[in-house]
């Protein structure tokens, strides 16, 4: 029982490193969504390459590479200048860095292209209204945005609690991390690996059932807009 609770102990690593993750991929889903539609050629050229180097490389290559290569290249920097001092990166801050580059390469092109699902007349109208680019972002783009994206983020979203599993190889005790030593130890592989398995789905089911509902109540709203009493679009 000790290696059981053991194990379950560390699924509070293991969404941690989703939850962080999934902020970090946010913010770099719409700054590179931004720099796609409205940052110019080169941002645009900038965006791209990063959206095609995250989603053609493998994750695990990606990871590595950012625990062990960077640290190294680093550090040589340090040394050729004459310094002493050390460079490091924590399995939990590699993970969260690395998985939140990945997965923001994805959110780049569901943001975008809920984005210019957007009908372009709402945009139009509000420039004839006077609003400026921020209001017209926060008001009007963002709201939609939010709602077309959701399909496309919850899948997003379960690629990536799944995902984190591979952190374990770089040293970070996690469930899957916890599992495997429990396994190695009592030599019950089946027994520790199919409750990894069992804590993954747990937090997936909660995750889809509450994306679910979202995804419902924003279509409720939608469908409520017309019949607003004051005739304006919600």
């Amino acid at each position: 029982m000790e290696y059981f609770w053991n194990v379950l102990a560390a699924a509070s690593v293991t969404l941690e490193m989703a939850a962080g993750s999934l902020l970090a991929a946010i913010a770099l889903g719409l700054s590179g969504a931004w720099a796609k539609l409205c940052g110019g050629r080169w941002l645009a050229a900038v965006a791209g390459a990063y959206t095609t180097l995250v989603r053609g490389v493998p994750d695990l290559v990606l990871m590595l590479l950012f625990f062990y290569g960077v640290p190294a290249l680093v550090q040589l920097a340090l040394d050729e200048s004459g310094s002493d001092a050390g460079f490091d990166v924590s399995p939990l801050g590699a993970g969260l860095a690395t998985l939140g580059l990945i997965f923001g390469g994805y959110l780049t092109e569901t943001f975008r292209g809920a984005i210019l699902a957007i009908p372009k007349g709402q945009i139009e109208a509000a420039c004839a209204f006077g609003l400026g680019r921020l209001r017209i972002a926060w008001r009007i783009v963002l709201p939609q945005m939010a709602r077309l994206a959701l399909p496309g983020f919850t899948n997003t979203w379960l690629v990536l609690v799944k995902s984190t599993a591979l952190v374990s190889v770089l040293g970070l005790e996690d469930i899957m991390f916890r599992a495997k030593n429990a396994a190695q130890a009592t030599r019950q592989p089946f027994t520790f690996f199919l409750l990894t398995a069992a804590v993954y789905l747990s937090i997936t089911t909660v995750s889809m059932l509450a994306l679910r509902w979202l995804e419902r109540r924003g279509a409720h709203d939608t469908r409520r807009a017309p019949s607003d009493p004051a005739g304006r679009a919600a």
